[in-house]
């Protein structure tokens, strides 16, 4: 078998960097790297001519998850005219959602990862683009009255949640419950 192009190399990286943000965010950090070579359609042996380590993987695949995740809030933001509330909203009802609970693969890496990075020693750089990654989305959710750390705290929590209590009804009302309490205004909430 012939030695594979430049280009062809950058594609098989791109995507084993891709199947393992998917992997990552389904199923953990503890996913194996013959398991992510076989999802991606290549073979084991090829991983290391494209990595140094797993741990390498782990930060590449970090950082394309929060990478799509930003790239999420500006399409949200061009599609909803500039208008940082309305997209805000959008993503909200999305992200407390029976597709979004049910998907973790597609979903975000802060509620998906959130275990594995805990457990990361500080000084990993998969941690420390998941903690820069935490700081960017809540900074994307705060609004002139209401903090985006509480709201990013209160979407994690409702979702994990939520995954957590599936095929009860208690995952729907968790996600029904959040989503209203970010959503609705706080002079309705009143009342």
């Amino acid at each position: 078998m012939g030695r594979v192009s430049r280009a062809q190399a950058e594609a098989n990286r791109r995507r084993v960097v891709e199947t393992a943000s998917r992997l990552f965010r389904e199923q953990g950090t503890h996913v194996s790297v013959a398991d992510i070579m076989k999802a991606a359609g290549l073979t084991h042996g090829g991983f290391y001519k494209q990595f140094a380590s797993k741990e390498a993987l782990i930060d590449e695949a970090t950082a394309y998850a929060f990478d799509e995740l930003t790239r999420h809030h500006k399409d949200g933001l061009e599609q909803h005219g500039g208008q940082r509330g309305a997209a805000q909203r959008a993503l909200i009802d999305a992200y407390l959602s029976p597709g979004h609970r049910d998907s973790p693969a597609d979903g975000c890496p802060v509620a998906a990862l959130v275990t594995d990075m805990a457990r990361e020693d500080e000084g990993q750089e998969a941690r420390r683009i998941y903690t820069e990654g935490v700081g960017v989305f809540a900074e994307w959710l705060t609004t002139e009255d209401q903090d985006g750390i509480t709201r990013l705290c209160t979407m994690l929590g409702a979702l994990v949640l939520a995954r957590a209590t599936n095929g009860s009804p208690l995952s729907e009302e968790i996600l029904t419950t959040a989503r209203a309490a970010l959503t609705t205004p706080r002079e309705a909430q009143r009342d």
